[in-house]
This record gives structure tokens, C-alpha cells and sequence, in this order.
């Protein structure tokens, strides 16, 4: 299991998998119907270990990305500044239209100062503006904000904050799409005991559990989302991970019903989703122009991705979601794949994120 960023394993070992005894059909599938456009991915050194990019460059990355059916992937390692321009020189300029790099937007400027509101979004406003003219092609909203990011006064900033509200209204009026992630799945802010459903994974990254003093709720952190999408009229967000709600796809899709701006990723989300699959279809039909493919895992893997296109393209039943020889990751269930119809195929492979990102 690959920890996130500033989270650190404990010694726990790990814990056993029986295998399942139940007999069923097996669909392999090496490629996915479509050529896929990937949102949500990291292709730089932000979250890597030692510092070092998480993928190759130029050809070698070319070849990579054809291995597993990618005509584009968004790096979402972006950055600002020389970061952001070693991303896109070693990405973007490398790869014309097969990668597409995010900026972030550096929160430490909220801590400039008791200064106005107003002094701290111009600040943020023309970091946007220079990581646009750098070359990034979009915004990445990371779960700090809300989560812990504070300003200069100790204040939590809440994901709805009129200065970051200032900042990425900003960025519709650059062109530059929000994939946004907030909140975490909803284990993570339960009590913190064998109740849990995700225990197991808990009890190994215990800095994943957010339901103690001085955190947010989860039900505030989304309703903070949905008041700064609100509040954006005119800037395009993806809401990372299906929008930060997959436990819950009826209300993702009363949230989509209500913002017209938002979309939602599939990033990092198969266990959730493949112990529904039916319900996603249901959310794919309903919206089948709001729901983007993402896999938010890196460094890129073959398995992993045709683990995602077995249970996008099939109606295979109760396979594992990891791989064969561990215990899932996640929960402790296994998954069924949701065999989407073709249109909605090739919506959700390629066509919406192609739209997102104007390619």
C-alpha cells in the first residue's frame, strides 16, 4: 500500500486474504475499448519518496502510456513556479498532447501577514496567472485545504474561503479547469475502532484518520466544496475521488444535478465503487457527461489499469480490487464490475476529460 503524502506505515503486520471458494467467470481485458484520457494522475516528484519524478520522460513515457491505452494523462505534480516549468518541460514539451500538467497554488501565502482578504487573493491570483503563462494546462486542489491548512491569524481556511473563491474564479477566467480534492473517504472521519470498516487500513496509516479534535466533519468539508463550485460559476471543477462521496452516489448525484460546473472523477475510488456497480451505472446514465475516468495510481501500472477496465467493461462478480496475492488495500470486501454500455464507454474513457482538458 503506497502511503500519502506526510503519512507513514505503522509496524502493524499485515493481515491474511482466505481465498474465496465461490466459482465464477474470469474476463481478462488487456485493453480498454477506447483510448483513454486519464485525469488524475502524478507523473512528478511531489509525492515520491526521494524526491525523484514518479515517471520517465519523452519516448520511454510515450511507450508506457500506449501500454496501457493512454492517448493523455493529467500530472497533477505541477506545482508553481520552477517546479511547475521542470514538469512541463520534462512532460508537456516532451509529450505535445499526451500529458497535461496542474499547477497547485501555494497556501503559504496565506500566512503573509495579518493582511486583508482582498491582499491575500491578488497574491494567489497572480501565482494563477504565472503558473498559466508557465504552460499548466489546470488547477489541483489537494485535501490540506479544509483538512489543516490554517492562515495567518490560526484560522482554519475552509474549502470555501473568499480568498480561494477570489483565486479560482481566477482560474475559469484563465481556462483552467479545478480538479479539486476534499475530504476523505467516510471511514476516515468515523470513530477510530474495529467498528470501522476500514480498520485495517487505519490501523496501519493511523495519520489517514481525521475524526479527532480540531478536524472538520466530513459533512462540512462537502458542503464547503459544493459552496465553492457554487460560488464559481464560471470555472469547471472535477471532483476528485467521485467527488469526494463515492459511499454515497445518490447524493453525488444530486450534487451534479445542482452544479451545473461540476464533474467527477473515478480517482482511487475502484474499491468503492465495484461494491456498487449497479448504483454507478445508474450515476453514468443519469450524467454521462459528467463523469471523467481518473486513476489516481501511481506510479502507472499495467494491473491497475486493467483491473479499471475489467469492471468498467464487464459483469464479472466478486473479484479482488488489489492485487490476487494481498489483502485489498481499502476494505475488506471484494468487488463486481459494472458493464457500462458502449456510448457511455467511451464518454467516460475519453470524451469527457478530452472536453475538460479542450484537447
Amino acid at each position: 500500500m503506497r502511503p500519502l503524502a506526510g503519512g507513514q506505515p505503522s509496524e502493524r503486520p499485515a493481515r491474511t486474504w482466505p481465498p474465496a471458494r465461490v466459482v465464477l467467470p474470469r474476463t481478462t481485458v488487456d485493453r480498454p475499448a477506447y483510448p483513454v484520457v486519464d485525469v488524475h494522475q502524478h507523473l512528478g516528484r511531489w509525492l515520491s519518496e526521494d524526491g525523484s519524478f514518479l515517471a520517465g520522460e519523452g519516448p520511454g513515457l510515450a511507450a508506457v502510456l500506449d501500454g496501457v491505452g493512454l492517448e493523455c494523462v493529467v500530472n497533477l505534480d505541477g506545482r508553481w513556479g520552477e517546479e511547475l516549468s521542470d514538469n512541463v518541460a520534462r512532460f508537456d514539451a516532451a509529450l505535445p498532447g499526451r500529458v497535461r500538467t496542474f499547477c497547485h497554488l501555494d497556501w503559504d501565502l496565506l500566512l503573509l501577514g495579518d493582511e486583508s482578504s482582498a491582499e491575500c487573493a491578488r497574491r494567489l491570483t497572480e501565482q494563477l496567472a504565472d503558473s498559466a503563462a508557465r504552460g499548466a494546462r489546470g488547477v489541483k486542489v489537494w485535501k490540506d485545504l479544509g483538512l489543516t491548512r490554517r492562515d495567518a491569524t490560526g484560522a482554519l481556511v475552509g474549502v470555501d474561503d473568499a480568498r480561494v473563491v477570489a483565486a479560482l474564479r481566477a482560474a475559469g477566467e484563465l481556462g483552467l479547469p479545478v480538479l479539486i480534492h476534499t475530504a476523505d473517504p467516510v471511514a476516515f472521519f468515523d470513530p477510530l475502532d474495529e467498528t470501522n470498516e476500514r480498520w485495517d487500513e487505519l490501523s496501519e496509516m493511523p495519520s489517514w484518520w481525521f475524526g479527532g479534535p480540531g478536524f472538520p466533519t466530513f459533512q462540512e468539508l462537502v458542503g464547503q466544496l459544493h459552496a465553492l463550485v457554487a460560488a464559481c460559476p464560471g470555472t469547471t471543477f472535477v471532483g476528485a475521488h467521485v467527488g469526494g462521496h463515492a459511499e454515497d452516489l445518490g447524493a453525488v448525484g444530486d450534487a451534479l444535478g445542482r452544479l451545473p460546473n461540476l464533474l467527477v472523477d473515478t480517482g482511487g475510488r475502484l474499491g468503492e465503487l465495484g461494491r456498487q456497480p449497479r448504483a454507478f451505472r445508474r450515476l453514468v446514465e443519469a450524467f454521462p457527461d459528467r463523469v471523467v475516468f481518473g486513476s489516481d495510481g501511481y506510479p502507472i501500472d499495467v494491473e491497475a489499469y486493467r483491473l479499471w477496465w475489467r469492471f468498467l467493461e464487464t459483469a464479472d462478480e466478486h473479484f479482488d480490487y488489489g492485487p490476487a496475492d494481498e489483502p485489498p488495500g481499502q476494505g475488506n470486501w471484494r468487488i463486481s464490475g459494472a458493464a457500462l454500455p458502449d456510448s457511455q464507454l467511451r464518454a467516460l474513457y475519453h470524451d469527457n476529460g478530452a472536453r475538460v482538458l479542450a484537447l
